[in-house]
């Protein structure tokens, strides 16, 4: 049989490795997608005192790390006997405005840093500067807006976590900071204020939703299959990034499961392994891992969100639901679409939370007791992400399980890349950059965090050999 590798994968965050195999006839007998890196942190925080993990636990990754610093405050919350309801109104809103300008940002990354590059400067040619530098060259304009919009983000983190990156906002009960009437005037009156983002991120979906027109094949017919999909929705059934209940539907969009208690989540949940990846195979488990599995991040929130609870947002949605006449939308490239309306809600979000006089309270954290064990689920921008604690009475943490978001994409990145994989390399004897990038595209729509740890931009070294049925190297590509 013969082995492409792809190693390794470019323009996501972390690194990871793609195989695929051929048989004798050149088609595509099996692929699959490798998560080459291992981590650890369930492991050695072990025997760390519980208040610790917030802070420790967002190591995991350099750029959505407010994302893994309120799960695991949420989950700390619950071990103490404290439901979100239990928060004082100014630590509630500060954490919020602290993820919702994680997720605009990070939205903001990676559609303007690593997809539109794909997009707008021509997916099938091999240009050395593929990245945010090219788009800069190209569409200076929507570049620098694309910047500015991440900017923003990153400066509101700073405002409510402390710092840019691995702040620590977020403490067992509640926050250690409010956000002052000088530091939030900045971002309702700078030049480059709330409104202006709000303006920018519905200009972005309008150029996307212009570049689709032009281009409708090529986008809704490039990977599309059934599947599952799990996120967090508010009680009313709208999206939800920082609280809610789990839903899950399946292909049709009928009701898997709906609110159930999110402290049971392995009794809803569960984790399968195979061994060529270090990134588990979660599956919901009245199904079963042969098709219980499902996806995650944008396309599967707006798929079983019921409205959009923001007045921009919610049109683009009821655009978006339009498109496929209500049915779950499954087209991959599709979640770019999701993804930009979910960057145009956040803005919203943060935009009335800035009015919002509780920021400016001073009753921070609240205490109650020790249960012990505490959940901590909210939707981070590339999907649910999940901390699981325990702790001894000593305080130390016994237990930790930790489902990254990206985990929950792991089957759905896989049959990406073997739809696609099976379209571009079948029959053919020599590698090509555009099949290739072919596979690399199917791959960031999700979005990946692979490590969860670090971000590579711009160009990395990569390596595909091509060998024959005896393990003979037939061919090499080297970018």
């Amino acid at each position: 049989m013969k082995k492409i590798s792809i190693d390794p994968v470019t323009r996501v965050e972390g690194h990871g490795k793609v195989t695929l195999y051929l048989d004798e006839n050149n088609e595509i007998a099996d692929s699959r997608l490798h998560i080459v890196e291992f981590r650890g942190f369930e492991k050695f925080v072990q025997g760390r005192p519980y208040w610790e993990a917030p802070v420790l636990v967002q190591r995991l990754c350099g750029i959505c790390p407010v994302s893994h610093h309120i799960a695991a405050a949420k989950a700390i919350d619950k071990l103490l006997d404290l439901d979100p309801q239990d928060l004082t109104p100014v630590a509630d809103k500060m954490r919020r405005l602290m993820h919702y300008a994680q997720v605009l940002q990070s939205h903001a990354l990676h559609f303007f840093y690593l997809a539109a590059p794909d997009f707008l400067l021509g997916a099938n040619d091999n240009l050395p500067s593929r990245s945010v530098v090219g788009l800069i060259h190209e569409h200076p304009e929507l570049a620098k807006k694309g910047v500015l919009i991440r900017k923003f983000g990153q400066e509101l983190i700073e405002a409510t976590a402390g710092k840019r990156i691995h702040g620590t906002g977020a403490i067992p009960g509640g926050i250690n900071k409010n956000l002052s009437i000088k530091r939030r005037d900045k971002f309702l009156n700078n030049v480059v204020n709330i409104n202006t983002i709000v303006h920018w991120c519905k200009e972005a979906i309008d150029m996307l939703k212009n570049y689709h027109q032009t281009r409708v094949n090529q986008i809704d017919n490039f990977v599309e299959f059934p599947s599952n999909y799990l996120s967090l929705v508010r009680n009313d059934g709208a999206l939800e990034f920082y609280d809610g209940g789990l839903r899950a539907k399946d292909k049709e969009g009928k009701i898997i499961f709906d609110h159930e208690d999110n402290q049971k989540y392995h009794e809803l949940i569960a984790e399968g392994v195979k061994n060529w990846s270090y990134m588990k195979f979660p599956y919901i488990r009245s199904i079963g891992p042969e098709k219980g599995w499902y996806r995650v991040g944008p396309l599967a929130r707006l798929n079983n969100a019921d409205f959009i609870p923001t007045p921009l947002a919610q049109e683009e949605f009821e655009n978006f639901k339009q498109y496929t006449n209500g049915r779950p939308n499954s087209m991959c490239l599709h979640t770019h679409w999701a993804r930009l309306i979910e960057m145009l809600h956040s803005a919203e979000v943060v935009k009335g939370l800035l009015k919002d006089s509780d920021l400016q309270g001073k009753n921070l954290t609240v205490k109650k007791g020790f249960r012990g064990e505490g959940v901590g689920i909210i939707e981070a921008p590339r999907g649910t992400l999940f901390h699981h604690y325990k702790a001894n009475k000593e305080g130390k943490l016994t237990m930790a399980n930790l489902i990254v978001s990206t985990t929950g994409n792991n089957e759905p990145m896989n049959r990406s890349v073997n739809l696609v994989a099976k379209r571009v390399f079948t029959g053919k004897k020599e590698i090509t950059y555009e099949m290739k990038n072919a596979v690399e595209i199917a791959i960031r729509a999700y979005d990946p965090c692979l490590s969860c740890a670090t971000h590579a931009l711009g160009k990395m070294p990569l390596e595909i050999e091509l060998y024959d049925v005896y393990n003979k190297l037939i061919h090499r590509y080297i970018s």
